[in-house]
């Protein structure tokens, strides 16, 4: 396996398209940013407002350059909009393993299938073409409606991590849930349950 990650992902379906994230795609999440703060609650970066959105794009885009992080804006075929980010991260190629995550989507979207379908084009890209091991998931251990959807994807809870990190109140420290899924579980059956919820 060539040891760069590729600065060039685009994955699709007949739904939604995931492409690289850039600068100028501020005009694409202005709206969301704008309207829907509490999209970031759980974050301990957030996007809400013009000013943290343009210094989350930024930050997204040199984690970019150093290869660590590679961020997606997923467009929604069906509406014909924007409907948020995700982005793999903490990549790690020669342990062929990555994190996915910081995943948010305007309320509009949410309950709609677009996760399941984002999910699945980025897990079958990361395990089939990039050759990936492990797949990691983690967030605010108070997070449920985020939980329930790394569950309901096929992850497997494999902890949590007390006082793992600071949140966005300076003051206070959060528990991360780690979960993750593994390249033998993908082809054994998260990949055919999560196609069959698609």
């Amino acid at each position: 396996m060539n040891l760069d990650f590729p600065q060039n992902i685009f994955l699709e379906d007949e739904a939604v398209l995931l492409r690289p994230l850039l600068e100028s795609d501020f005009e694409n999440l202005l709206e969301i940013s704008t309207n829907e703060p509490e999209t970031w609650e759980y974050s301990l970066v957030g996007a809400d407002g013009k000013e943290n959105l343009i210094h989350y794009i930024q930050i997204a885009l040199k984690a970019k350059e150093i290869k660590t992080e590679f961020p997606f804006i997923v467009f929604d075929k069906k509406s014909g909009k924007y409907a948020g980010s995700t982005r793999f991260y903490d990549i790690n190629v020669g342990f062929k393993s990555l994190q996915l995550g910081y995943t948010w989507y305007g309320k509009n979207f949410r309950g709609t299938g677009l996760n399941k379908r984002c999910k699945f084009l980025l897990l079958q890209f990361a395990f089939e073409t990039l050759g990936m091991e492990r797949v990691e998931f983690r967030a605010d251990n108070n997070n449920q409606r985020s939980i329930a959807a790394m569950k309901s994807i096929g992850c497997t809870v494999e902890g949590v991590l007390r006082s793992h990190m600071p949140t966005r109140d300076s003051e206070l420290r959060r528990d991360s849930i780690v979960l993750s899924i593994l390249k033998s579980e993908w082809f054994d059956n998260v990949k055919n349950n999560l196609s069959s919820k698609i």
